[in-house]
């Protein structure tokens, strides 16, 4: 690799020599402009607006322009003398926790290199501090025409260094979450858990640009004069409204079936989370019957008692049925014997004594009775 940067790591009065590489690169494939009529190369040429010519890169420079358009020339001498110790120096700050490093202000990365022999003693120190304390170090260093933040930590046996955004450089994500207020209940909460258990972990070497292998057979069928065949890709779906629930089980069962993992327990539990997204969906459409639903195996306890209660009353309305047949049976005697004995004075006697005893059963049968053996007292007497 051929180093970008060279200058030192201070650490406290500990300076480490060392070299700056680039720790990634671009695989993605380049094209050019051209001229869609013949086929043309289409440059860029950089050219000087006072001689109207073409420039060379060695004759390039760097200036400042002001407000009003004028040009400041700044040199590389003019850089490397600025009063800062970050000019040629990545100045150690802390030691941090990765863990406080905020992934939006994460950017290139670089490996740091130990520039000589003399700097192979303090640069392992460095890394085994950082290795034994679990930490990452924060330091501040000058590249590229400004001073910049970074990260450096252990990768292998190198020290790796992040740059980071400063953090007025990240963006409040005000307005960007969706305004609409939405209720994520937890049967869908479930489902999403269960499919991200069924997706599992990755080994990130196993996944591949794809976009860039087909891209590569576009331009080999190309070359090769043959005329591509390959159907375009589906499309994304546009915006529209779907049954969350069913998109978690399809979901979850697509999942486990391209891992071979469709068993009879998946089957059940798919099941389970079938229903538990059937009562999620109807108490979405129908809240107040879900709540009488949810409500109704409350009121079962009561309604056997209820249903004991009938059954009392139905005897006890039987009892007083029979009573009351009895009663009326007693009556109908009484009468019986009292209109046998009316020609008689010592039959309308014992026919009256009969009916006392006959009324008294049925209270409210009382007054008749009175006035009925009254009435035969009378004609008795009459008769004698």
């Amino acid at each position: 690799m051929r180093s970008i940067w060279n200058g030192n790591i201070s650490f406290g009065l500990v300076s480490i020599p060392i070299k700056m590489y680039p720790a990634t690169e671009d695989h993605s494939v380049s094209f050019r402009q051209v001229h869609t009529k013949d086929g043309g190369r289409i440059r860029y040429r950089k050219v000087c607006e006072l001689e109207d010519k073409q420039v060379d890169a060695e004759d390039i420079g760097k200036a400042y322009e002001d407000a009003d358009g004028t040009l400041i020339p700044i040199t590389d001498d003019d850089l490397a003398h600025l009063p800062l110790p970050t000019t040629r120096a990545l100045e150690i700050q802390a030691f941090v926790s990765a863990a406080d490093i905020d992934p939006l202000q994460m950017g290139d990365a670089y490996y740091l290199g130990a520039n000589g022999a003399a700097a192979a003693k303090p640069y392992a120190l460095l890394r085994e501090a950082l290795k034994r304390s679990e930490k990452v170090a924060i330091a501040k260093y000058a590249h590229r025409g400004r001073e910049r933040l970074g990260m450096l930590r252990v990768v292998g046996d190198a020290i790796a260094l992040h740059r980071l955004l400063w953090p007025d450089e990240v963006r409040d994500p005000v307005g960007v979450a969706p305004k609409e207020r939405v209720t994520v209940r937890e049967a869908e909460l479930d489902l999403a858990d269960t499919l991200m258990e069924t997706l599992g972990e990755v080994d990130l070497h196993e996944l591949r640009d794809e976009y860039h292998e087909a891209l590569e057979e576009l331009v080999a069928a190309k070359m090769a004069g043959a005329t591509p065949t390959a159907e375009p890709g589906e499309a994304p779906a546009g915006a529209q409204v779907v049954d969350l629930m069913a998109a978690l089980r399809d979901s979850v069962r697509s999942a486990r079936q391209a891992r071979g993992e469709e068993t009879g327990e998946a089957a059940e539990e798919a099941e389970t989370a079938e229903a538990a997204g059937e009562e999620a969906r109807e108490a979405t459409v129908h809240p107040l019957r879900a709540r009488g639903k949810a409500a109704a195996p409350a009121k079962k306890a009561p309604a056997g008692r209820k249903t004991a209660a009938p059954a009392k009353k139905s005897a006890s309305k039987g009892a007083e049925k029979a009573g009351a047949e009895k009663a009326g049976a007693k009556t109908a005697a009484g009468k019986t014997a009292g209109r046998s004995g009316a020609g008689s004075a010592g039959s309308a006697g014992s026919a009256g004594s009969a009916g006392k005893t006959t009324a008294k059963k049925p209270a409210a049968k009382k007054a008749p009775a009175k006035k009925q053996a009254a009435a035969k007292r009378a004609s008795g007497r009459s008769a004698s």
